[in-house]
């Protein structure tokens, strides 16, 4: 999901006083949970510019006008899609999809009869997709062809655009290049522009959806195991303990939770123990 930076603009074009600031990023934690503190200021500045000279506009103050109004209702989706840069990459954090194979994969069904014969994962902050296409490879090297398992991952991001991107499959060389030759010909497809097509059979287990954590869930679980990496950083501690206390409601008994190298769920009374680096199960 979307990892927040500072750039400082050499000049203001538009008036953005600190009011005006504070006024946007309370809009943007009441409907994302995102905390954007004062020092991203700059940052916040500079990725709208650009749209405040599209829609003809003078001052901050008017755009966060618009958007709260009912005429700027469309508005919010560029608002947030404009504010997030997703950073990931194929097997970024590769322990978890280790742990992945060794705990979960090896526990489905070789017959169809003993052992699990179904598996529900979710990626949430599936970004570009590089996340939930790394744990459909991991399903396909490891499970897919000694087992007959009603399999199915779940990606959402509540950046729309990148969730396309996802949906869509294609990725440049060099990302593909860094999954070694003999992956990235099984998985994927050379096609035009030097670009790279996930193959149909990968692309098959898994179903692309927008969705902000903060809304209500429409699926119903349960999960097997849900990554939620690199998301729970940008949340102060009552929504990040809220949301955990979500996920376990939706995980099954014994399910996985992975999330980022630089998040902790420890010190929230949950039904999680921890199991690994950043890696957590739900209590049977």
């Amino acid at each position: 999901m979307a990892a927040l930076s500072t750039t400082a603009p050499e000049h203001r074009e538009f008036p953005f006083t600190l009011k005006e600031y504070r006024r946007l990023s309370a809009f943007i934690h009441g409907r994302t949970g995102i905390t954007l503190p004062d020092h991203k200021i700059n940052m916040v500045y500079s990725r709208l510019t650009r749209r405040l000279r599209e829609l003809g506009f003078s001052a901050f103050s008017e755009y966060c006008d618009y958007y709260s109004s009912p005429e700027g209702e469309d508005e919010i989706e560029y608002l947030i899609n404009a504010l997030t840069t997703n950073l990931t990459r194929f097997f970024r954090e590769k322990h978890h999809f280790d742990h992945l194979a060794d705990n979960l994969f090896s526990e489905l069904s070789t017959d169809g009869i003993n052992g699990r014969t179904r598996l529900r994962i979710w990626s949430a902050g599936c970004s570009t997709g590089e996340e939930p296409y790394s744990i459909a490879m991991t399903y396909q090297e490891t499970a897919s062809s000694r087992v007959r398992c009603d399999t199915r991952i779940l990606a959402t991001d509540i950046d729309s655009s990148v969730v396309a991107r996802g949906a869509s499959g294609r990725y440049g060389g060099q990302s593909v290049a860094e999954l070694g030759k003999g992956r990235r010909y099984r998985h994927f497809t050379a096609v035009s522009g030097g670009e790279w097509q996930v193959r149909p059979e990968l692309r098959q287990l898994i179903a692309f959806k927008q969705l902000n954590l903060l809304d209500t869930w429409p699926m119903k679980g349960p999960f097997d195991a849900i990554f939620c990496r690199n998301v729970m950083i940008y949340f102060d501690n009552p929504t990040k303990a809220r949301l955990v206390q979500r996920f376990a409601d939706l995980l099954a008994p014994g399910g996985w939770l992975y999330i980022g190298h630089s998040e902790t769920i420890l010190d929230q009374k949950t039904a999680f123990r921890l199991r690994g680096p950043t890696i957590y199960q739900k209590g049977t």
